[in-house]
């Protein structure tokens, strides 16, 4: 078992992360007395149901939809709703079992509900146990732009366990391997390891790097928790990312976040003092992973959409976290024109 304990900098909130197995069986007694309320989906309900009424034989259990589709205000409505019908009060528990959308719905929810309850996450997916469970960010996509009605909520405790990663599909653990991807373009030890591994999928692999991957997220929550400076790193290959799949929709985010590194790699040797052998070693590792062609989205509608990211700073520009050498960042704030221009003109080199 690995386990971490941050107290972020400037908040009174502690978060405890287990990385375990088993984190089922051990839910009742880390919910001791309180009142407490399951939140998960239905592909999730279907894999684990039978475990989840072991572990928790009288708690009310609810699934959404699966599917970021579905990751809407009425999702987050419904749900509140249920909360209030199984009269949770301001002691109650939340537990978040599932993916990332899971996590971000039921984070919010708990954040919201009685201006805010405890919440357990217990990420199943790669992408989830590596990042959207840690840190504290909640959210639902509105009026077509992701994660545009959020709040900052730590949880109290999330568990990690390596045993879920075996009922993923092999998309499932390329979006994980999207997160990762990026904090190993963020951290030179993680890119190492990731650049000597032959294997990205093994699953003994994934579930030694997942440790890793939290504590450098950690590194970086507990000292910007709110994303005001540092953590805005983390947001490397995104801007693109969610811009393509604003524009698309047919792939998981977590391809998208490294079809994002690809083409953000690129504005990196355009605009800053990069390492070029570094990138291509990036992009290289990109490509390992993809399994689609970088150059068949319509680039200009992703431009369009780039402009709707909240990360962007003022009107007319959009603002990127773009890899530059191992273990460095550049923030770059291009003007709407160029940065579609410069969209369309690596789709033609990546052709």
């Amino acid at each position: 078992m690995r386990s971490f304990s941050v107290t972020a900098k400037g908040s009174v909130e502690k978060c405890r992360i287990l990385c375990r197995a088993r984190v089922l069986s051990g839910l009742k007694e880390k919910i001791g007395g309180r009142r407490a309320f399951v939140f998960t989906d239905e592909n999730v309900l279907g894999l684990y149901g039978k475990a989840i009424k072991r572990a928790l034989p009288d708690v009310p259990v609810y699934a959404m939809k699966a599917g970021e589709n579905f990751k809407t205000p009425q999702t987050l409505f419904d749900l509140l709703g249920k909360m209030a019908e199984a009269k949770l009060n301001r002691t109650s528990v939340l537990v978040a079992l599932g993916g990332g959308v899971v996590g971000d719905v039921g984070g919010l929810a708990a954040s919201l509900y009685m201006r805010g309850i405890a919440c357990i996450q217990v990420p199943t997916t790669l992408l989830a146990q590596v990042d959207s469970s840690v840190g504290g960010k909640t959210a639902v996509d509105f009026c077509g732009v992701k994660n545009l009605v959020g709040a900052f909520h730590q949880p109290e405790l999330v568990l990690v366990d390596p045993a879920f990663l075996r009922t993923l599909p092999p998309r499932e653990l390329r979006c994980g391997l999207g997160e990762i991807i990026k904090h190993g373009a963020l951290d030179g030890e993680i890119f190492d390891r990731l650049v000597a591994q032959e294997d990205l999928f093994d699953l003994k692999f994934l579930a030694e790097i997942v440790p890793e991957n939290i504590a450098y997220k950690l590194s970086v929550v507990r000292r910007d928790p709110h994303e005001t400076g540092l953590r805005r790193c983390l947001n490397l290959g995104h801007t693109t990312g969610h811009a393509l799949e604003l524009a698309d929709g047919a792939l998981s985010h977590g391809e998208y976040v490294l079809l994002g590194i690809l083409y953000e790699a690129r504005l990196a040797r355009a605009h800053t003092e990069c390492d070029g052998k570094y990138l291509d070693a990036l992009e290289a590792l990109c490509r390992r992973v993809l399994v689609c062609d970088p150059a068949t989205f319509d680039v200009e509608n992703a431009a369009t959409a780039a402009l709707l990211d909240k990360k962007n700073t003022s009107a007319g520009t959009v603002t990127i976290t773009a890899p530059a050498k191992k273990g460095e960042y550049v923030l770059l704030e291009l003007p709407y024109g160029a940065y579609a221009r410069e969209l369309a003109s690596i789709r033609r080199e990546l052709c």
